[in-house]
């Protein structure tokens, strides 16, 4: 179980090769008790090694590795339930996805509708499945990784914006249904951050390193908050966005 101070016995990250995942994984294993890592990633993935390396210096006991593909939904069962083999999951960290062509993505229906199912349903999939067997374990805690993209759907990244906001949602209320179950959810906000997925991107206003995003999420998990903005400004700036109208946002150049 998730302790005051946020040590954990078993952490699981699902999309296990995610850098922003890894920085998470990262910081609950410094804060002590060598526990057990469960890396659900592909197992072909030239960035695998590298994810074992990082927790395994970080200070975890103990990696496991289970095969997992976001877009195979039907083997999700399989992935999970190996997952928790090895004993109780005290957190779960839900952290993968694509960004893609933004301008391509909404033109193309096969490209559109892989990003839809990758960031969207693949998370749901995940999430129900994390969800039940928590409950019936009885205690764990959901990380979730969203966006600010979801906060307020842009003509510059509907496609990922528009899935981002349904599974930003469904992880809130995961939560809420989750909430007498001794399971607690946290969804993670952070805008752009700087990663491989973003190299080559001009840098967004109010972008963040993934350290920041660890600790964001780690210290809101730990209050049981049901979300975090990683930089704090977003959430005035989200709240602002909310109202403004649509002919104004079309002049915007974000």
């Amino acid at each position: 179980m998730l302790n005051a101070v946020g040590q954990a016995q078993h952490i699981a990250l699902i999309g296990g090769t995610s850098e922003i995942g890894l920085a998470i994984v990262e910081e609950l294993v410094h804060r002590g008790g060598a526990p057990t890592v469960t890396l659900c990633a592909r197992e072909d993935s030239p960035r695998l090694q590298g994810a074992i390396d990082a927790v395994t210096a970080a200070g975890a006991g103990k990696v496991r590795v289970i095969d997992f593909d976001a877009l195979d939904t039907a083997a999700h069962q399989g992935v999970i339930d190996a997952a928790f083999e090895d004993g109780d999951i005290d957190v779960a960290v839900v952290a993968f996805g694509t960004l893609g062509d933004q301008e391509a993505l909404w033109q193309d229906q096969a490209l559109a509708v892989e990003s839809a199912q990758t960031n969207y349903t693949a998370y749901v999939s995940v999430g129900v499945l994390l969800g039940q067997a928590m409950k019936r374990q009885g205690h764990g805690t959901i990380i979730a990784m969203s966006s600010v993209a979801g906060q307020k759907v842009r003509r510059s990244n509907f496609v990922y914006g528009s899935a981002k906001a349904g599974m930003d949602g469904f992880y809130l209320q995961l939560g809420e249904a989750l909430r007498n179950d001794g399971v607690r959810v946290t969804v993670v906000r952070p805008g752009q951050v700087r990663t491989k997925m973003t190299a080559g991107l001009d840098e967004a206003p109010l972008t963040v390193n993934k350290e920041d995003v660890a600790e964001a999420a780690v210290e809101a998990a730990l209050k049981g908050d049901r979300y975090v903005f990683v930089h704090k400004l977003f959430g005035p700036i989200s709240l602002v966005l909310q109202h403004i109208p649509a002919p104004i946002m079309r002049k915007l150049s974000f």
